[in-house]
């Protein structure tokens, strides 16, 4: 598929979509605390989506059952919110995409639920801080590759792992758009880059190994040693400079 270069009025939307989800991330983390049921949480999406009329991208998509994807400790991706109990010091990703007017806008975080355990900060540091280098290199006329290495070199110069088998990826009237967007590699690789390429970034750390494993729900991923994990995203559109983070209140 070819790369899909937005307008400005696209772009637009997508910045509206994106701060719905960014002001829905952050109602979600003002509600973690220890005792709180997970499913509450896809409640919650549901409620400030319909107040916001946007569509919940996540729900439905490849039969995914939630709005969001809640994924504790040492999962990485696609927790499905159920009935698991948070608990003191979990480490929590919340993964969300809506759609607005056609247009979609998908961001994770992560957050230490009250006292952190051991490395655990520097875990979620470290990766939120390696989502901003790969924003810097966000640039028309570097490579595609420029994110990806910024990434890595960050992550593991800091003794984390990256995960290699789920990636960013370009996004707009789909959540998933060419082209995908590692998190390790050169940094001569892949496309250049251009105004009005829209773009998902969103490396996924690890505390140990960077491999994974899916589980029986076809749906979270975990890290196979059970090391703890942290997941960062934004949904960035390259202009003539700096890029423009979209999913910001």
């Amino acid at each position: 598929m070819p790369i899909i270069i937005k307008s400005d009025e696209e772009i637009a939307i997508m910045r509206h979509a994106g701060s719905v989800v960014a002001r829905t991330l952050r109602r979600l983390v003002e509600e973690l605390r220890p005792g709180l049921v997970v499913k509450e949480l896809d409640k919650i999406v549901r409620r400030e989506f319909d107040k916001h009329k946007v569509i919940p991208t996540f729900l439905g998509y490849h039969g995914y059952p939630a709005t969001v994807c809640v994924s504790v400790n040492d999962e990485i991706v696609h927790g499905i919110p159920g009935r698991r109990v948070i608990e003191d010091g979990d480490v929590v990703s919340l993964d969300l995409g809506c759609t607005y007017e056609g247009f979609v806008a998908d961001s994770a975080l992560t957050v230490i639920v009250g006292a952190p355990k051991p490395g655990t900060e520097r875990l979620v540091d470290v990766t939120r801080e390696s989502l901003d280098e790969g924003i810097r290199q966000a640039r028309p006329g570097n490579r595609l590759g420029a994110i990806s290495h910024a990434i890595q070199t960050y992550v593991e110069s800091r003794g984390f792992g990256v995960v290699r088998e789920y990636v960013g990826h370009g996004v707009g009237r789909q959540m998933h758009e060419e082209p995908q967007v590692p998190n390790y590699g050169p940094p001569d690789r892949g496309p250049l880059l251009k105004k009005g390429m829209v773009l998902a970034l969103e490396p996924m750390v690890t505390m140990g190994d960077w491999r994974t494993r899916q589980m029986e729900d076809n749906w979270t991923v975990k890290t196979v040693d059970g090391s703890l994990a942290a997941h960062f995203e934004h949904t960035i559109a390259i202009t003539d400079g700096e890029a423009r983070v979209l999913t910001v209140p």
